[in-house]
């Protein structure tokens, strides 16, 4: 591209620089603001203080492009999307883009949503990065094109870029990047960039492959489990059967016979078993011999839970939103519309269970594993050993998934591991392994929910009141966004029901959050989105059914203020041929369900086609989704994540359930607690909305629509409304 961009907003947080000459060529970095917002604030950055230079870009006098992610890569295209955008405008060649996780410094690597703190979730990655990656392309290129103006003796204004390669056409002449790199490290950061204008983009909105592909065909790609230290020890944990629990007594003499087995220590979460390798370290925590002190261990059944829930929402909770008069809507009602959801406890269940590789030394400790919260995790180990939180280095791997799980509210396995390295001397590095089982009976959850709705509808037929109560814990506290709870409202256990955009005149929002319940929860794939869209969804499909109306229009018509959300429910309708018949299957009944849902800031509307057998079987037959997300930076990235996103909201939805018998849970792997397997993956078409507004979250907002679209379609095929999850085939036979 020529280099006559359209000027857009200065520089001026580019306060101090910091490169590495020689070989390695061209460094670059600079932050936003802490607590800048990229939606807002990143398009006008403020000046900012003093700060240590935050490295995001390095060119190599091999030509290659290495950009610094301050996210962590877990299948859900980050390094792909954060690259796009720094490549975009620094004009780079894609093929010389590598990218690198950065370490665990939150001055540098902040999220720009969360600051200080440095750590990925939330669908923010590319929200919070948008201006920022993109200011530090357009530095990077602006620093190159005057080095090669100076070389050359040229106006900067008569060069183009393209492709890793900066030309000057009136002469001929072209330098690639690696070239510039080291006469670039000499510039001055310019006070003003010109960022380009989005018809000039020529990678964001285009199919660039993915960076993370090649490494995770090949076998290269690093892993945690990848990681081997020499006299590195592998450790499994025995962890009691009931929450709360603690060791009594062990005896350790069978454990320590098994082949490979070289120490039994005792933590605060357990016995660990440490051996030469994970399979010797399995063999003998069979061995081991634990007594268990339960006397302060949870031991309520799942049972029992659904009772003192149920009967907690016939009492008024705290309000979490309150507009209009909804009890006296209800009292005048014509017609009041009634409905109770029930949603389990869910497991994350990534396929690479958790793991992390510590060692200990004199100067700190080093860490290496699949890093979702660095500054938690660096705080919490560094108490935990008497460290500075600088001395605790973090190398970020990838990670086989985590929808949340590893992004531990109390760095729980993180503690874990530096917790056996001491206890075994701290001399040897010590990789921390946890099964399936352990990670399916010991971890954290998706907090169980139980939901009330009620509606009004008045004289004149309309929508006139909603009352709404919740029931679960919340995730929140406990956590480093605990700050985030007011008035004992955790927003992420009403969001989606607090902020319903349905033009509702007298709404109601309320909220229970047990705190005697011992079952560990944390945020799990959308949050509490994954619960809210379901019961709101579903409740305006029976409202509109009560009042008669298409549940397409009911919609389109209370989201007269909110466009963005009307138009992705436009879109999915269209594409799926809504209010045409679907086509009849012997010995199947058939049905088209709807939902929309905004999380993350993003849009999601889906219809779901669904084929209900006579003996209950729910085949659901093909997903049709319609999205905005902003600005599409890789539109096979979002494509994949919303795919991704309605195969894992379809396996809670039919299979999904973590039950607790007396306190334990009941569930081990993945015979009793099934994800959907490849036949039963229906077909899924994404469609995209244009948009020039700036980027919001993916990774998560394709989950909410699902369920809530699939108990629709199941009701318009049979007539029946399933309000509780995972949905029962048993109540649906012919």
């Amino acid at each position: 591209m020529h280099d006559a961009h359209t000027p857009n907003a200065p520089l001026q947080n580019l306060s101090r620089r910091r490169f590495l000459q020689g070989s390695a060529g061209l460094t670059l970095g600079f932050c936003l603001p802490v607590g800048a917002r990229a939606a807002g604030a990143a398009k006008t950055p403020a000046a900012a203080p003093a700060f240590e230079a935050n490295a995001f870009l390095r060119i190599g006098t091999d030509n290659s492009v290495t950009v610094i992610s301050k996210h962590l890569e877990m299948g859900q295209g980050t390094y792909t999307g954060l690259a796009t955008i720094l490549a975009e405008e620094l004009d780079a060649d894609w093929n010389s883009v590598r990218v690198e996780g950065a370490p665990a410094d939150a001055k540098r690597y902040n999220n720009l949503n969360w600051g200080p703190f440095q750590g990925t979730g939330g669908s923010s990655a590319m929200a919070n990065s948008w201006m920022q990656l993109r200011q530090a392309g357009a530095a990077g290129r602006a620093m190159l094109v005057a080095a090669a103006a100076k070389r050359w003796g040229v106006a900067p204004s008569s060069l183009w870029v393209d492709a890793g390669v900066v030309s000057h056409p009136e002469s001929g002449r072209s330098a690639r990047f690696g070239e510039l790199a080291e006469a670039a490290a000499q510039e001055a950061v310019p006070a003003a960039l010109k960022l380009k204008e989005p018809a000039d983009f020529r990678l964001v909105g285009k199919r660039a492959p993915r960076r993370d592909s090649a490494a995770k065909t090949d076998g290269s790609a690093q892993f945690t489990q990848d990681v081997h230290l020499p006299g590195m020890r592998v450790a499994l944990v025995a962890h009691p059967s009931r929450f709360g629990a603690t060791v009594k007594s062990f005896d350790a003499r069978a454990a320590l016979a098994v082949k490979g087995v070289l120490q039994v220590v005792h933590i605060p979460t357990g016995v660990a078993v440490l051996a030469k390798d994970t399979w010797s370290a399995k063999k003998g925590r069979d061995a081991l011999k634990v007594v268990w002190d339960e006397s302060a261990a949870f031991k309520e059944g799942s049972d029992a839970l659904w009772r003192r829930y149920a009967e907690l929402a016939t009492r008024p909770g705290t309000v979490a939103r309150s507009e209009g008069q909804a009890a006296q809507a209800l009292k005048d009602a014509r017609r009041v519309q009634l409905a109770a959801y029930r949603f389990p406890y869910l497991a994350h269940a990534p396929m690479e269970p958790l793991n992390c590789v510590i060692q200990l030394g004199p100067e700190g400790c080093d860490v290496w594993n699949g890093e979702q919260m660095q500054t938690a995790d660096q705080f919490a180990l560094a108490q935990l050993l008497g460290l500075k939180p600088e001395q605790v280095r973090l190398h970020m791997l990838y990670a086989g998934g985590s929808f949340g799980r590893r992004a531990s509210k109390d760095s729980d396995y993180l503690r874990e591991a530096a917790q056996i390295a001491k206890a075994a001397g701290g001399t040897a590095p010590v990789k921390l392994v946890w099964l399936r089982e352990d990670d399916m009976q010991a971890g954290y959850y998706r907090p169980m929910f139980y939901h009330t709705l009620e509606a009004a509808i008045d004289a004149q037929g309309r929508l006139s009141g909603w009352q709404h109560r919740l029931v679960g814990q919340s995730v929140m506290a406990g956590s480093p966004f605990a700050g985030m709870v007011k008035d004992g409202v955790d927003p992420t256990s009403v969001e989606g029901a607090a902020n319903l955009p349905y033009a509702i005149p007298n709404l109601q929002v309320e909220l229970h959050t047990p705190a005697d319940v011992g079952v560990p929860v944390l945020w799990w794939r959308s949050v509490g989105s994954s619960h809210t869209a379901f019961s709101t969804e579903c409740f305006l499909d029976e409202v509109a059914q009560a009042m008669g109306r298409d549940p397409v229009e009911l919609r389109l018509e209370l989201l007269a203020k909110h466009p963005r959300h009307a138009a992705v429910l436009r879109l999915a309708a269209e594409k799926a041929g809504w209010g045409q018949p679907l086509a009849a299957r012997a010995g199947v009944r058939r049905g088209r369900g709807i939902a929309v849902h905004e999380s993350f800031a993003s849009y999601v509307a889906q219809v779901a086609e669904v084929s209900v057998g006579k003996d209950g079987s729910i085949r659901v037959d093909k997903v049709i989704c319609a999205v905005d997300c902003g600005i599409a930076i890789n539109p096979d990235v979002i494509r994949a994540q919303v795919e991704g996103g309605v195969a894992f909201a379809l396996s809670a939805a039919l299979y999904g359930d973590i039950t607790l018998k007396e306190g334990a849970v009941e569930q081990a792997n993945f015979d009793s607690y099934m994800p959907l397997r490849i036949n039963e993956m229906p077909v899924v078409e994404v469609h995209i909305l244009p948009s020039a507004a700036a980027p919001t979250g993916i990774g998560e907002p394709g989950v909410p629509p699902l369920a809530p679209a699939v108990a629709n379609a199941i009701a318009a095929a049979t007539g029946t409304r399933l309000r509780s999850l995972p949905f029962d085939p048993n109540a649906l036979k012919a």
